[in-house]
């Protein structure tokens, strides 16, 4: 793999087994049998992407076109069916691959903030390190307060989730991400479940990332944050790249008539 480049997918294909019960229109007494058929759901495929080290993606689409299945297989959260996913010279879909060697390398943020629930701000931020690092207690405390202030909660240290808005939740997920001193963030949808006066806040800090050279992948349709800090914009449908450029390129003058009738609906 090339120096330059961090992430390369190549024909990466993600498969679901789905399952329908036939005959349910039919009157009881005139079936014989419950039937099910299963069917074969292709959430991502045929997917080749390179992503550049410190390059900022992008990736919109409509529900259920696979962008969410793609960054998941990332860190592999969802397993390939088929292809491969390479970070650095190292293939992380290899069944040989070191699984929680991965997500220390890929951090994650999640719409739903995922934040423990028992744990203060402090100790939701420490955990990880210390019980996968086998970072010292005291050492992880500082870091944690260290990314608090970085993520501008630097008062909310001994705060507990169900104390904090939602915005200020999600912030306290990417410092947990952060923690684990990450090469590369995946963020999915993370301002969806937030009301609007606290979406800034969280893309606030998105953005630091992305200017200071973290590799990022972004589903979202915040469209500020695009042109403010995305180098491309990858349009998904039915579990295949449709077509990707740069902002100007796909907002401005796309190519694709699918790309061009999603975009009618949220510019």
């Amino acid at each position: 793999m090339s120096d330059d480049n961090k992430i390369r997918i190549e024909k990466a294909t993600k498969i679901f087994n789905v399952y329908k019960r036939e005959g349910s229109s039919q009157k009881k007494w005139e079936r014989k049998s419950k039937q099910i058929k299963k069917s074969l759901l292709y959430a991502v495929k045929d997917v080749d992407l390179t992503v550049r080290r410190g390059e900022v993606i992008l990736i919109i689409g409509p529900s259920g076109s696979g962008k969410s299945t793609l960054i998941r297989c990332i860190n592999r959260l969802e397993n390939l069916s088929s292809g491969s996913i390479w970070i650095d010279d190292e293939c992380i879909t290899d069944e040989k691959a070191d699984i929680r060697k991965v997500r220390e390398e890929v951090g994650m943020v999640f719409q739903s903030f995922n934040l423990f629930p028992h744990l203060d701000a402090l100790h939701n931020i420490s955990l990880a390190p210390v019980v996968v690092k086998g970072m010292l207690k005291e050492e992880a405390f500082e870091k944690a307060k260290s990314l608090l202030k970085r993520v501008g909660l630097s008062d909310k240290i001994d705060t507990y989730p169900d104390q904090l808005s939602g915005g200020q939740q999600q912030r306290v997920a990417i410092a947990r991400a952060l923690a684990m001193d990450p090469h590369i963030m995946l963020f999915d949808e993370p301002t969806s479940a937030l009301d609007p006066e606290m979406i800034k806040e969280v893309l606030d800090v998105m953005l630091a990332l992305a200017n200071e050279g973290m590799t990022m992948l972004v589903v979202s349709h915040e469209m500020g944050f695009a042109r403010a800090a995305a180098q491309r914009v990858i349009f998904m449908d039915e579990g295949e790249i449709v077509e990707q450029g740069t902002c100007e390129k796909i907002f401005d003058r796309c190519e694709e008539e699918r790309t061009r009738k999603f975009l009618e609906h949220i510019l």
